[in-house]
């Protein structure tokens, strides 16, 4: 199914805002992701009296298929070497660690296993959901990733220019503006 199959791009404005209660939180995961992202969409999702929090992962070593009605995807991997069950594992991890994180929080989740670009994927599925709005995580600064940011754009950045929901960032790692460098003066 293609986006174009859902109708056409529903564009941001007073008539569109959001209330949040009217659908799902999506968040997006990734493996040995700073639990603040878990945990900041859970809160969210019972501040606005829901118990559900739909988490997504977007595995960019695979690519699309097939989007499904539901969201879900069938997926392939891009190297034609890869191990093609390779996702279970991964899978299996990303529950564990949400399981950990959300114990006794009396919030449930759903994990949405998707491939391809992360800004494409979460849209399409938020799209999909009617998402109320979009939880995202920073990158880590200290892991060579800010000059690909600063020249590619991030993945909440793509979101929010994509697409018409709120994109909730939460900062997984500050700076203190005296020890700031620009990517090129590491």
């Amino acid at each position: 199914m293609a986006d174009s199959d859902i109708g056409p791009v529903p564009q941001p404005g007073l008539d569109r805002m959001v209330d949040f209660r009217s659908g799902p939180v999506l968040a997006a995961v990734v493996p040995d992701q700073n639990p603040l992202v878990v945990v900041t969409a859970a809160r969210l999702v019972a501040a606005v009296g829901q118990s559900v929090v739909q988490l997504a992962y977007v595995d960019t070593s695979r690519y699309t298929v097939e989007e499904l009605p539901d969201g879900s995807v069938h997926h392939a991997p891009l190297s034609p070497d890869a191990d093609v069950e390779d996702w279970h594992r991964v899978r299996a991890e990303l529950e564990t660690q949400i399981g950990e994180v959300l114990a006794g929080s009396g919030t449930s989740w759903k994990l949405w296993y998707l491939a391809g670009r992360p800004d494409r994927s979460l849209t399409h599925l938020a799209r999909v959901l009617d998402a109320s709005v979009i939880v995202i995580g920073t990158r880590h600064s200290r892991g060579g990733h800010r000059f690909g940011e600063l020249l590619e754009g991030s993945v909440a950045g793509h979101l929010a220019h994509h697409q018409h929901r709120p994109v909730l960032t939460v900062p997984v790692e500050t700076i203190d503006w005296k020890d700031w460098r620009t990517p090129w003066r590491r």
